[in-house]
């Protein structure tokens, strides 16, 4: 009996970004076909100023593509308003940026389960503190639980950002340059830990321009004038 293929995570259609400046049209994205499946780790490099973070920001449910249709879980996001983009973003979106985005003034333990406290229904405390222990022990960080972001190292910042994108149990994970920010040994180490992840089930889709981390991913492309290139599976994920 034939099987019928599994609906993606994401799926883009011929999606184009336009902007207007100054009566200047710049067009960031052209044509751009996209599917990701459940369980796969694709990187997305390119040279600066291709596209890539208009991609992400699209991917992200932060920006809204000029022309062409964006599905998440089947759900065709153009006919959703803000506040539905906003709930469907915190239900299946989790984050890491480049930045840690990280909020000084809250312990690590809130910072974790910042996504958690904007869901509806309104979530239980025990259950939150579940999922938060649960996701720092994953990105060994548990021993942390009451520090503040500014008394840990960059590295270690960058697993608390981990742990809060994971926390939600979303469908995929958007990375962001997610070792622009730290030296090589504590990006070899944050890389380690998203391939680990993506082993055991977690859906990531990373923007790059490091060709060395880009080779982490199970599959890669190139954007080039904001065009995707054509994928190229990896033989192994590291």
């Amino acid at each position: 009996m034939t099987q019928t293929p599994k609906q993606p995570v994401i799926s883009l259609k011929d999606i184009v970004k336009v902007y207007q400046i100054d009566g200047v049209e710049t067009r960031a994205l052209q044509g751009v076909n996209l599917d990701i499946h459940h369980g796969d780790f694709l990187s997305i490099s390119g040279p600066s100023g291709c596209g890539k973070s208009t991609l992400l920001s699209i991917l992200g449910l932060l920006d809204t593509p000029t022309t062409g249709q964006y599905l998440i879980e089947g759900i065709d996001t153009s006919t959703l308003n803000v506040d539905q983009q906003a709930d469907l973003r915190n239900l299946h979106i989790g984050f890491v940026f480049q930045s840690f985005n990280l909020i000084d003034e809250m312990s690590v333990f809130d910072n974790v389960a910042l996504p958690l406290t904007y869901r509806v229904p309104t979530m239980a405390a025990a259950e939150i503190q579940e999922r938060v222990t649960k996701c720092l022990a994953q990105v060994q960080m548990e021993h942390r639980i009451a520090h503040r972001p500014n008394q840990l190292s960059g590295g270690q910042q960058q697993r608390i950002a981990i742990a809060r994108a994971l926390v939600g149990e979303p469908s995929i994970i958007l990375v962001d340059e997610p070792t622009g920010n730290l030296d090589s040994k504590n990006g070899d180490a944050v890389m380690a830990m998203l391939a680990e992840l993506n082993r055991n089930g977690t859906t990531l889709c990373m923007v790059t321009h490091d060709p060395r981390y880009a080779e982490y991913a199970v599959q890669k492309c190139e954007l080039l004038d904001g065009q995707l290139q054509d994928m190229v599976p990896l033989q192994e994920a590291i």
